[in-house]
């Protein structure tokens, strides 16, 4: 139990992936111009992360070294087809809205790096618990980027008013560059705090 909450824990912080491993950054930087957006995006990475990391670990003796690479991507492929479905079923708008970063989750780094690195040499749970930790961070590492571009941006937080009335919405943090100056700010903040912890303690 012990070993699980470590694989699981160490995605929220010691290696969040956007923000410590800076793994995904092309939907963290494209889709997050809303709350909603980055959650949605987030939770399709969990849920083809979380099964692909459990099939990897299921067949990772089977699979012959030399086309590991190529398994992967079929099965990471297959996983993101079938949400693909789900959310043009259930969640057109956001599907919409994500446009070609929902198919492109199958190249995500976040995605083969976790089966190369963990999947692929660890027994299934902690696998699970690899992916949910990591799937986690992801979620809301980009939600909370998304939040303070559309609360700055819009005025709005998951399409409801935040500001007040008066608030005048700083169009330029939805915007590519305002991506890239709330990315900075967010690592700079987290390389303060680990910075902070390690003098402290």
């Amino acid at each position: 139990m012990n070993r699980m909450w470590k694989e699981f824990s160490k995605g929220l912080w010691l290696e969040l992936p956007p923000f410590r491993l800076l793994l995904g950054l092309c939907p963290v930087l494209a889709v997050t111009k809303t709350a909603y957006n980055g959650f949605g995006m987030g939770c399709a990475v969990i849920f083809v992360l979380t099964l692909s990391n459990l099939i990897i670990s299921l067949v990772r003796k089977i699979i012959p070294p030399k086309v590991r690479i190529v398994c992967f991507i079929v099965i990471t492929a297959s996983l993101v087809v079938t949400v693909e479905l789900l959310m043009q079923a259930f969640t057109y708008p956001l599907y919409q809205e994500l446009g070609i970063f929902v198919p492109l989750i199958v190249v995500n780094c976040l995605i083969l790096g976790r089966a190369e690195a963990f999947a692929s040499r660890n027994p299934v749970h902690l696998s699970v618990a690899d992916a949910l930790g990591m799937g986690f961070g992801f979620t809301l590492s980009l939600t909370f980027l998304g939040g303070i571009r559309e609360i700055f941006g819009y005025g709005t937080f998951f399409g409801r008013p935040f500001m007040w009335a008066e608030f005048k919405p700083f169009t330029f943090m939805v915007e590519a560059p305002g991506a890239f100056i709330c990315l900075a700010m967010c690592l700079a903040a987290m390389n303060f705090i680990t910075t902070w912890q390690s003098k402290r303690f």
